[in-house]
């Protein structure tokens, strides 16, 4: 396949995704494969929470409509104009890339399987046992479009052989045995990362309640979702907590109440100090990683100061969130929508690609 040739695939697949939204699923006639896929599809999609509880439709839909934004042909042509894709071109020079998937968030994956076969490779995917169905559904429709990625994709359920590198995403915990099975492989291991957002008391009520969305979008079970504060000596809450008011029905939800509940009343039982406001508990911590339902906050004196602690701590951050307080930091409301040129980890996956032997 051309280079050409893959990304109208991958064009094709957005044509299809952006047909479905969670208000609405309008079919449109000049898509592909709509009397095979669009109901099953559908149907799929409002049977992921039997298949992940914390997978419901309204997440669902939001990760499907991310990628239906980011795989047009604009983006695409931007996003690979980067690369040198000669190397890549023949088949005999494709490598067979390993491809273990974390499932915290709907369609997580997708990035790094798209980034091999847009190179040119094959992929040998596993799955994460919470995200089994939504990939291998869209692989098929893939696979539809042009027969010839049939040889390029695998879903592996038993032990991983016969590959060249590795793509692999788990916790800190994962990541040390996945560093040692993988020691004699090219590879990318991903660890635990966590966002942050940075507050200097000048925000407004629209960027507070965007603010909310970093927080609450995947129930905070994102590595882009916002679970650290940094706020200013003195800094009150009240705006804070008026602006997310918004997000209540978050605890309507049984998975989320739940964890909302026990971390709750662990922190209590500690003696900690807590502001609440009935769904969400904010609590004084230097970590970066607060438990679901719970954000960690930090006061900071300098803003210099706190640039130059973010920059020494950065294998632990996945993104900064502000009103240009820090470099590279990005707006309130835009944790969750990364453009294709945006990388986990800031690890380039497409020069890894092309670049390994």
């Amino acid at each position: 396949m051309t280079l050409e040739t893959k990304k109208s695939v991958f064009v094709e697949l957005g044509k299809f995704l952006n047909q479905f939204s969670e208000t609405n699923n309008i079919q449109n006639e000049s898509v592909l494969g709509n009397d095979l896929f669009f109901d099953d599809f559908i149907n799929l999609i409002h049977l992921s929470q039997s298949h992940n509880g914390w997978y419901t439709p309204e997440q669902v839909y939001f990760a499907i409509k991310s990628w239906a934004d980011a795989l047009t042909e604009e983006n695409i042509d931007k996003w690979l104009s980067a690369y040198s894709f000669d190397s890549a071109q023949d088949d005999k020079n494709a490598k067979n890339v390993a491809l273990i998937l974390a499932g915290n968030i709907p369609l997580v994956g997708f990035h790094d399987f798209l980034s091999v076969l847009i190179t040119g490779n094959s992929a040998l995917i596993k799955t994460s046992s919470n995200d089994q169905h939504l990939l291998p559904f869209l692989a098929k429709y893939l696979i539809f479009v042009d027969e010839s990625l049939k040889n390029k994709i695998t879903f592996v359920e038993g032990k991983l052989e016969n590959f060249d590198t590795v793509i692999a995403t788990g916790s800190n915990n994962t990541a040390r045995y996945f560093e040692y099975y993988f020691k004699d492989k090219p590879s990318i291991i991903r660890k635990n990362r966590n966002s942050v957002a940075i507050l200097n008391g000048k925000e407004t009520k629209e960027d507070l309640e965007n603010l909310g969305e970093d927080i609450f979008r995947y129930f905070g079970l994102g590595c882009r979702n916002v679970s650290k504060l940094f706020v200013p000596k003195d800094y009150s809450f009240v705006a804070f907590f008026e602006a997310i008011f918004k997000y209540q029905d978050v605890i309507h939800y049984e998975k989320y109440a739940n964890n909302y509940d026990y971390n709750k009343a662990v922190f209590l039982m500690s003696n900690f100090k807590l502001l609440d406001n009935g769904f969400l508990t904010l609590k004084e911590d230097p970590s970066y990683a607060s438990p679901i339902s719970s954000v960690f906050y930090e006061f900071y004196e300098n803003i210099e100061d706190l640039q130059t602690r973010l920059e020494a701590e950065a294998e632990q951050i996945q993104c900064i969130v502000s009103n240009d307080l820090v470099k590279n930091s990005i707006a309130f409301g835009q944790t969750q929508n990364p453009q294709l040129w945006d990388y986990a980890d800031n690890v380039d996956t497409i020069t890894f690609l092309l670049t390994t032997k």
